[in-house]
């Protein structure tokens, strides 16, 4: 316990270095930014017309936003590998080790850095649905909720990439290997209903884990009927943060030893 004020402060300043560390690497703040903004009008402005979600939605763009949402999380959390494994790479652990820094704070300061440049992604994407046509009609409440479930998401997410900035052996890896964590949005329910595609691969898109997540945000931010996705959308954001936190813990202390 009288190391958790140091793994505190150190987790604090880590998190600042990583985010002096974005503001210099602008340009992949901004496409980590844009892209799920430039996703959101492809899809409600050029197959938007085109797609029948069979639901009660007055229009596309409120059928499509909650996913896009998660689409975010996804692309943001991807640039924490690439971080981690610049760290990796460059020996800059060495340094920190020396200085009696251990894995832990480094690696959530990046988590908290992603935090941070997510949540602001996901506010960008957010204004630019809200002047494209999207209204939310969710309670106090349900605002909460949905913030508390994205949020979830974006952490345990941002987690799972830092392991995998630890796996990969360079930086043009890991960027790689987040790929699958920014296709997962795409055979579920965020573009169209799964009920939609074909009978394959109604199995993966029901149980996987961003379903869940996008019914709840879905459910919460229009005042919907939710059911028991939200509890099995932060169930699925415990267990991947728990496995995460210590595949990370155990990949950390095999490539620094």
């Amino acid at each position: 316990m009288s190391d958790a004020p140091g793994i505190l402060t150190h987790a604090a300043v880590m998190t600042g270095r990583s985010l002096r560390i974005s503001r210099r690497n602008i340009d992949a703040v901004i496409t980590s930014m844009m892209l799920p903004v430039m996703l959101m009008l492809i899809f409600v402005y050029f197959f938007g017309g085109a797609i029948d979600t069979g639901t009660a939605y007055d229009s596309y763009v409120m059928y499509v936003v909650p996913g896009v949402l998660l689409l975010c999380a996804g692309f943001g959390s991807a640039t924490t590998a690439v971080a981690v494994s610049e760290d990796m790479k460059g020996g800059i652990i060495d340094r920190f080790r020396s200085l009696d820094v251990g894995g832990t704070p480094v690696l959530a300061g990046h988590v908290a850095a992603s935090t941070v440049r997510n949540l602001v992604s996901t506010t960008l994407v957010f204004g630019v649905a809200l002047l494209i046509g999207f209204r939310p009609a969710a309670s106090l409440g349900g605002w909460i909720a949905a913030l508390g479930v994205l949020l979830a998401y974006i952490v345990a997410l941002s987690w799972i990439s830092a392991a995998i900035g630890l796996l990969a052996r360079t930086p043009e890896a890991a960027g790689g290997f987040t790929f699958f964590m920014s296709f997962l949005p795409y055979p579920s329910s965020a573009f169209v209903p799964v009920d939609s595609m074909p009978g394959w691969l109604h199995g993966f898109a029901d149980h996987q884990p961003v379903t869940p997540a996008i019914e709840a945000l879905r459910g919460l931010l229009l005042a919907q009927p939710v059911g028991n996705a939200p509890w099995v959308a932060l169930a699925w954001a415990a267990g991947i943060l728990t496995v995460a936190v210590g595949l990370s813990g155990a990949l950390f202390k095999v490539r620094t030893a």
